[in-house]
């Protein structure tokens, strides 16, 4: 039981890696997309509601947080391990919330996901917010589990593997965020 454990720590980070590179592939191919459509012409200019820009503040501040458990983990500080991880996913579900007041302000201003009146810039926009954040709810679940595991005493200065590749995940979404919020911007 114990060889197959090692064996499984072994291959965590490097499958977490190619799991990353293919998601990260998935947003590559669609923000080409948007590229590509646009240069077809007839593109609406929209102005971006402010709970998009705040979405930026929000998924910044939770890889702070999730950085502070990944650091104290290693330093056995478990209250403040389990303290962080909470923080973080207090700040993903707020993050969660200002995806949807951003989606509610946009169809408000008359910019559609589909139907009569959309237009592909919105439905890019619609597509690719949504997208990260059903990648974001697995974060979530993740950051469930490791808080649970947390709790339970699993993880400690010398077992903190969990922690480790819950931070990379988090931290692999925060810049898909970035990356995403920067091309819309510049796109736009």
């Amino acid at each position: 039981m114990k060889k197959f454990e090692e064996q499984n720590n072994r291959t965590a980070k490097p499958m977490l890696w190619i799991s990353m590179i293919s998601m990260a592939m998935i947003f590559a191919g669609l923000t080409s997309a948007v590229i590509v459509r646009k240069a077809e012409g007839n593109w609406l200019d929209f102005d971006f509601p402010i709970w998009f820009f705040i979405s930026v503040l929000i998924i910044i501040a939770s890889s702070f947080t999730m950085n502070w458990a990944n650091k104290n983990i290693k330093e056995d500080k478990i209250d403040i391990v389990n303290k962080a991880l909470k923080y973080t996913l207090i700040l993903g579900l707020s993050f969660a919330l200002t995806q949807y007041l951003t989606w509610e302000s946009l169809y408000k201003d008359g910019v559609y996901f589909t139907g009569p009146g959309s237009n592909a810039s919105g439905s890019f926009l619609y597509v690719l917010s949504l997208l990260h954040l059903l990648h974001l709810f697995g974060g979530i679940i993740a950051l469930l589990i490791t808080i649970f595991k947390t709790k339970k005493g699993v993880y400690s200065s010398k077992n903190y593997l969990g922690i480790e590749l819950c931070t990379i995940f988090w931290h692999f979404l925060d810049f898909l965020w970035l990356y995403l919020f920067l091309f819309l911007l510049y796109i736009h």
